[in-house]
């Protein structure tokens, strides 16, 4: 059994960072089920040449950058859904799915978008982009302006992954806004919701912006995820839905040096949605290690107590989640640019 196997059957489920087609079908290999798209993957695509012919088209069609830049990723996500779709049919719903990310630049630009404004826009893109597809999640972020879409979206059946999750009350009040609008579905048969906390980033943060020791030093993202995690899964245990409610797992990749790369994957490792980057995977594929359920296992008190005392939550939420944004921000107008060159390139 190899290490990414091993991790499978601790009760993890296995998501990939990528919808890159050839990364994919290797995920599969590996049994993933499910997986989440990004800007960076599309822009790789298109520097090699793979998307030359669709951008000639959709220019001679009269789309804009931007407009070739969603249509790609449009496409991207859906043949990725493809593949995934007999694992959402064969588990009723529960995996099989695919993220789409709605468009980051809408908090790029909150100088001069009122927040209600950018609510109303992550409406309507969420209900835009979900329509006619089965296995497909819209993927909102915890922000101001994306928590407040969510009860619409849920309401309206669009099944979310709400991301950039780095605080308990963050997640409460995505969850808490998801199940409101839930409970004005006709039906909760089909209501599937995730949301994705953020985890190795957070000890990036501490690494760099608070002392502590080094029992602790490297441990507050994972204390968090888990805390969290346990949060949802006792909100969830009494209301008997259909399908699960899950915490995605995400920035699972090692960051501080000296880090192995298994260090969240193990950490985590029993239950919910690694969501993890295809260089994690890789070093999983190689690796000679056997997991084991680990995720409901916290750190020693004394490490609880110090990281509670010492880490001010508010100020590590802020500073994180501006650098999300910024880092969700960045690779969609590097991938407009690129498809503007390319344009030029090929017309």
């Amino acid at each position: 059994m190899s290490a990414l196997q091993s991790l499978i059957a601790t009760g993890t489920k296995l998501y990939l960072d990528s919808v890159d087609p050839k990364e994919v079908d290797q995920a599969l290999e590996d049994g993933a089920v499910g997986a989440t798209s990004n800007p960076v993957i599309i822009g790789g695509i298109i520097a090699k040449g793979g998307f030359d012919d669709e951008i000639k088209r959709l220019a001679r069609e009269g789309k804009d950058d931007s407009e070739i830049a969603w249509a790609l990723c449009d496409k991207l996500v859906a043949d990725a859904q493809k593949k995934f779709l007999p694992i959402w049919e064969s588990s009723g719903g529960e995996t099989g799915w695919v993220s789409f990310e709605l468009d980051p630049l809408l908090e790029d630009t909150v100088d001069s978008i009122p927040e209600a404004d950018r609510t109303a826009k992550y409406v309507e893109l969420g209900k835009r982009y979900a329509e006619g597809h089965k296995n497909r999640m819209i993927k909102v972020p915890g922000t101001p302006a994306g928590i407040a879409a969510l009860e619409e979206l849920a309401a309206a059946g669009v099944t979310l992954n709400i991301t950039l999750l780095f605080s308990d009350d963050q997640y409460r009040a995505a969850r808490d806004a998801v199940w409101k609008g839930a409970k004005k579905r006709a039906s909760l048969q089909g209501f599937k919701s995730v949301y994705s906390i953020f985890v190795s980033r957070i000890d990036v943060y501490t690494s760099k912006n608070v002392d502590l020791s080094p029992a602790a030093q490297g441990q507050v993202g994972l204390l968090n995820a888990k805390r969290i995690w346990r949060e949802n899964c006792d909100f969830w245990a009494g209301r008997k839905l259909p399908l699960a409610q899950e915490m995605i797992f995400a920035s699972t990749g090692a960051k501080l040096e000296g880090d192995p790369p298994e260090k969240y994957v193990a950490a985590l490792a029993g239950s919910d949605i690694q969501t993890n980057p295809p260089s994690t995977n890789d070093a999983l594929r190689e690796m000679d290690k056997t997991f084991t359920r680990t995720v409901d296992q916290l750190p020693p008190q004394a490490v609880q107590d110090e990281i509670d005392a010492k880490v001010d939550a508010a100020a590590m939420h802020a500073a994180l989640m501006e650098e999300g944004l910024r880092k969700f921000a960045e690779p969609q107008r590097d991938l407009i640019k690129l498809i503007a060159d390319k344009r030029a390139e090929l017309t």
